[in-house]
């Protein structure tokens, strides 16, 4: 069984970079406390990575 993340929104995207809103919606989070499960691979993680200042990551 593959490992899986829940990413969850803890900061507003207002006054972020286009390309910082567009990953943060990719994600699937659309408001502030909203969480997604997504599969943990590379692609994943470097979407997390980038926007990690707005999001909490617990693996699952």
């Amino acid at each position: 069984m593959s490992k899986k993340l829940e990413i969850t929104l803890v900061r507003s995207v207002i006054g972020r970079s286009e390309s910082q809103k567009a990953t943060v919606k990719t994600l699937g989070l659309k408001k502030i406390r909203s969480s997604v499960v997504r599969e943990d691979n590379p692609a994943v993680r470097g979407m997390v990575e980038k926007v990690s200042h707005l999001v909490e990551v617990k693996e699952v």
